[in-house]
């Protein structure tokens, strides 16, 4: 594959970059990642500190490529995990959930290359004003926290495209070499892939969550508790008890009562399938297998080729 912006700047083989989903992104995951020639994160969103300093270390140890943190700006202790990030020689952290301009300059000023997550054009813009090294643009196919606008990454990539000029990710409902293509076309210059690297064998989810990734349809998430912060759920006893407080009028501290502490970590992590809350993208409906990382990049580099080739040969 030909280098492009994505590969030059985070000096990597293939503009894959593995999403830094809570309780999957440990290091086996992301050590995997990059070492099967894409970008593996770290997901510090469900990480104690030193639990995240371990995780950096033993990544280290794994891997002589490139791999970076994925930082949800709302973590209640974002200094400390910042300091650690610093401290162990992390080179790319990918921000979200908050205002860019916060940490950017800092991490900048560190030689650290900075990646910020945004599912709008507003935020996209934000973001570059703000000075980041790339955007992920993420549609509202994706798993996990989300916008609330419900932009599709169909719409959102070309949009972003052109109001931007740093380099782009494609995120939300890419599982596949056809879609990596897809996004590209549209303008994206790599993507970001969460659901299907779940269903990987390195990935640190329960093995119960990830038999039912494999096992979702069409129509089997659904988009909630936009009160709160729009989450994308696996269609369980938890998202009916959900739903039926919508139906009795419930208001988000309601709402944020029912979630409680610990719902993501309970379902994804320790596999309570009925009481968990388990989050996972649109795309799920593609993924029929639980394989090793190396597998499922092969699989979308050599689909990724084909569709090429078969878009060379079209013809109006």
């Amino acid at each position: 594959m030909q280098s492009n912006r994505i590969t030059s700047l985070f000096n990597i083989t293939y503009p894959i970059v593995q999403g830094g989903m809570v309780w999957a992104s440990g290091w086996r995951l992301a050590s995997a990642v990059s070492n099967s020639g894409g970008l593996g994160l770290l997901g510090a969103g469900s990480m104690y500190p030193e639990v995240l300093r371990e995780h950096i270390q033993k990544c280290k140890k794994a891997t002589n490529k490139p791999f970076g943190v994925n930082v949800p700006m709302l973590y209640p202790d974002i200094q400390n995990i910042m300091d650690i990030i610093i401290d162990e020689g992390v080179n790319i952290v990918f921000t979200s959930a908050g205002n860019p301009k916060t940490w950017t300059s800092f991490l900048q000023e560190k030689g650290i290359t900075v990646v910020h997550v945004v599912s709008s054009v507003k935020f996209a813009k934000k973001a570059q004003e703000a000075g980041v090294d790339a955007i992920v643009a993420e549609g509202f196919e994706a798993g996990g926290h989300n916008g609330r606008d419900e932009t599709t990454t169909l719409t959102l990539i070309p949009q972003v495209a052109k109001e931007i000029l740093v380099p782009l990710i494609a995120a939300g409902g890419v599982a596949t070499g056809r879609a990596m293509l897809a996004t590209m076309v549209l303008g994206a210059d790599g993507v970001q892939v969460g659901s299907r690297f779940v269903a990987s064998n390195e990935a640190s989810s329960h093995i119960l969550f990830k038999e039912m990734v494999v096992a979702a349809k069409e129509g089997d998430t659904m988009l909630t508790l936009k009160e709160l912060a729009p989450v994308r759920l696996l269609k369980n006893t938890f998202y009916n008890e959900l739903q039926e407080l919508y139906v009795n009028g419930a208001d988000a501290l309601q709402l944020k009562e029912h979630l409680g502490r610990g719902r993501a970590k309970l379902g994804m992590f320790k596999g309570d399938l009925e009481n968990g809350e388990l989050e996972i993208g649109q795309v799920s409906g593609l993924i029929d297998t639980i394989k090793p990382v190396a597998g499922i990049i092969d699989d979308m580099i050599t689909e990724f080729r084909v569709a090429q080739k078969r878009i060379s040969s079209l013809q109006l």
